[in-house]
């Protein structure tokens, strides 16, 4: 007699599922050890134990996609917000005045900094078109996704002023305009975790999609 392997009782039993309607009274004689320990359960108790933690775990994952589309909603208003503030705003200083209100006290981001590349002529100096090295103006360029991590390497840290030293983890978007590239926008954080090279990063494209619509807009305005 040949010998008989679990995969072969397995295979038996898929394809014949009537095989317990012809020995119903065989549920109730198979005993099986407890999944947590302890006493002894009958096959379909088991079964039923099973079907509870599956049921558990599918009202943990729907909690999870729930909190997951709460947090999202929230983001989506925020940016609404932002947008709208935007739009109304008819002045450079007051575009940058939104960015920065919005992001510290709606995104709860401590330090935002912006440069510009090209200044209008016969306007005051002003931090957002101070220089930038060439080499940044070109990383920018080929920017396909706001950068997050370290600000190591970058020279941004200073944009941020007396809080560079503090500044742990930083957000890069560029800025386009017409298919070119005008300019950078950092988002900065004393959080070494805060901006995270594998992070989702669609709200912050769309951050900068709203930054350069509003700063092509009032900038052109200044020529």
């Amino acid at each position: 007699m040949s010998a008989l392997f679990p995969e072969d009782v397995a295979d038996y039993l898929k394809n014949h599922p009537s095989f317990f309607e012809q020995y119903a009274d065989l549920m109730a004689q198979i005993f099986l050890p407890h999944p947590h320990g302890g006493r002894a359960i009958s096959l379909a108790e088991r079964q039923m134990l099973s079907l509870r933690e599956k049921n558990r775990a599918a009202e943990a994952k729907l909690a999870e996609l729930i909190t997951f589309g709460e947090e999202n909603d929230a983001i989506s208003e925020k940016v609404h917000r932002l947008a709208v503030g935007l739009i109304a705003a008819e002045t450079f200083q007051a575009v940058i005045h939104l960015i920065n209100f919005h992001l510290r006290d709606d995104f709860a981001v401590p330090h935002v900094a912006l440069r510009l590349w090209d200044k209008p002529e016969g306007i005051e100096d002003l931090p957002e078109f101070a220089a930038v090295s060439e080499e940044l103006q070109v990383f920018a360029e080929t920017l396909g996704r706001p950068y997050c991590g370290s600000t190591a390497g970058f020279g941004t840290a200073s944009w941020f002023g007396e809080q560079a030293p503090h500044i742990r983890s930083q957000a890069l978007i560029a800025l386009r305009n017409g298919g070119g590239t005008i300019g950078l926008i950092a988002l900065g954080s004393e959080e070494g975790q805060r901006f995270y090279a594998e992070m989702g990063t669609l709200y912050l494209e769309r951050l900068g999609e709203l930054v350069s619509a509003a700063l092509a807009r009032v900038t052109k305005s200044m020529l």
